[in-house]
C-alpha cells in the first residue's frame, strides 16, 4: 500500500503547467525590474560623466562620477574617510537603539495608564510636529559640541513619532484576545506579555525601518552644527571651501549608508518573521 501511494504523492507535489508558467512570469518580471533599475543608474552616471567632460555642465560645480571616485580613492588611501563614516554610523546606531528602547518603554507606560496618555498626548503631538532642525542649535548650547549632543539630536527627530505610533499599535490590539486574558484572571502585565507585544512586532519593525533613516537625518543635522568628524561635518566643510568632489562623495556615501542600514533592518524583520 505504501508503494502504491508514492506515485499519487508525486503527482500532487508536482507543479502544474499553469503554475510553472505563473512562476516564470514572476521571475521574468523580477529580472525586468532589476535590468531597468541598473540601466537607469548606468545611464544617469554615463550622461553625467559625458556632460562634465564635454562642458555641458560645469565640472567644478557639479563634479563627475570619475571625480568622485578619484576623491574617494585619495581619502581611502590616507584612511580619513573611514573615520568620518565610522563616526556617523556609530552616532546613528546609538541614537537608533536608544530611540527603540525609550519609545517602547514609554508606549508601554502610556498603555498602562489611560489618564497619563490623555495628559501627554497633545504634548507628544506638538513635539513631534516641531521642526527638529530648530532644536539642534539649542542642544549645542545646552550640552556642548560633542558626540552626546549629536546622538540626542538624532533621537529628537524620531522618538516622539515612534512613541505615538507604537502606542496607537498597542491600543489597536484585538480586544477579544485581551478579554480572554482577563477572563482567565490575567493581569495587565500578562496581557502585555502574551498579547500586546507579540501582536505589535510588525508595527515595531515598521517603526524601526522609519527610525533608522530619521536617526541618520538627525545625526547629520547635529554634525552640520557642532561636529569635527563625520559625514555631516565633511559635507558642511566641503561646501564652505568649495570642494564639490568631497561634498558629492559624502552625499553618495550617505545614500549607500542609508541603504545598508535599511537592508540590516530587513534582515532583522525576516528573522522576527521566522521567530514569531
Amino acid at each position: 500500500m505504501a508503494k502504491q501511494s508514492k506515485p499519487h504523492l508525486l503527482q500532487t507535489e508536482s507543479v502544474s503547467p499553469a503554475q510553472a508558467q505563473y512562476l516564470k512570469a514572476i521571475q521574468r518580471h523580477r529580472h525586468t525590474v532589476i535590468f531597468f533599475r541598473c540601466f537607469l543608474f548606468i545611464f544617469f552616471l554615463t550622461l553625467w560623466e559625458i556632460s562634465a567632460r564635454t562642458g555641458q555642465i560645469d565640472s567644478f560645480i557639479f563634479s563627475s562620477p570619475s571625480g568622485i571616485v578619484k576623491c574617494f580613492a585619495d581619502l581611502f588611501a590616507d584612511g580619513t574617510i573611514f573615520l568620518h563614516i565610522w563616526v556617523t554610523v556609530y552616532e546613528t546606531l546609538i541614537s537608533f537603539i536608544l530611540v527603540l528602547i525609550c519609545s517602547i518603554c514609554f508606549a508601554i507606560l502610556l498603555w498602562f495608564s489611560d489618564s497619563l496618555s490623555e495628559i501627554l498626548d497633545p504634548y507628544l503631538v506638538i513635539l513631534n510636529s516641531l521642526p527638529k532642525s530648530a532644536l539642534a542649535p539649542l542642544l549645542i548650547v545646552w550640552l556642548g559640541a560633542n558626540k552626546k549632543t549629536i546622538i540626542v539630536a538624532g533621537m529628537s527627530v524620531a522618538i516622539f513619532g515612534s512613541i505615538l505610533n507604537l502606542y496607537t499599535s498597542f491600543k489597536e490590539v484585538d480586544p477579544e484576545d485581551l478579554k480572554l486574558i482577563y477572563t482567565l484572571h490575567g493581569t495587565h502585565l500578562h496581557a502585555l506579555q502574551k498579547v500586546v507585544l507579540p501582536s505589535s512586532v510588525p508595527a515595531i519593525i515598521s517603526n524601526m525601518k522609519v527610525n533608522i533613516g530619521l536617526c541618520l537625518v538627525g545625526v547629520i543635522i547635529g554634525e552640520f552644527i557642532g561636529a569635527r568628524e563625520g559625514l555631516g561635518y565633511l559635507i558642511i566643510y566641503s561646501s564652505q571651501v568649495f570642494k564639490m568632489d568631497w561634498l558629492l562623495m559624502s552625499i553618495v556615501l550617505l545614500c549607500v549608508l542609508a541603504m545598508t542600514l535599511y537592508a540590516f533592518i530587513n534582515l532583522v524583520e525576516k528573522w522576527c518573521q521566522k521567530k514569531f
